[in-house]
Order: structure tokens, then C-alpha cells, then sequence
């Protein structure tokens, strides 16, 4: 087999997968009952990178804070 017919049997390969690929509904993505679940888990995911921007942000502050604001935050965090 010339590397000619190689390629025009890969390019044949791939275009019967996608066939079949598309007649399945098996796409690029997730689509159908597995779908479903997506948004709830967005919505956690969401929630969960925010409460970490949150801490990042307490912490930036606790790193930069001269020592006196240092002192005086964690003081009244303690008072809470």
C-alpha cells in the first residue's frame, strides 16, 4: 500500500466514525440524560471557586497588612 492509498483509507476511517458518531448521538460534549445534572454542579462549582476567591482574598490581605493591621484583624476576628 502507497502512502496515497494510506491516507485516503485514514481520511475513509474517519469519515465512517463520524457517521456513526452523529446517527448515535454521541457528539462533542455531553448531551441527554447526563446533561441534566450540569447545571446543579455549575451552580456548586460556582459557589465553591467564589468561596475560594474569598479566602485567596483574606489571605493576599493577611500577607501585604502591615504588622499592627495584622494584629488588630485577627483580634477582631476573635471577638466574633
Amino acid at each position: 500500500m502507497n502512502p496515497f492509498e494510506m491516507v485516503v483509507v485514514i481520511v475513509i476511517v474517519v469519515m465512517v466514525a463520524g457517521i456513526i458518531r452523529a446517527r448515535m448521538g454521541i457528539g462533542h460534549g455531553r448531551h441527554g440524560p447526563a446533561a441534566a445534572g450540569d447545571g446543579e454542579e455549575n451552580r456548586r462549582l460556582r459557589e465553591e471557586v467564589r468561596t475560594l476567591k474569598d479566602r485567596v482574598e483574606v489571605l493576599e490581605r493577611i500577607v501585604t497588612d502591615r504588622t499592627h493591621a495584622l494584629d488588630m484583624e485577627i483580634e477582631r476576628l476573635r471577638d466574633r
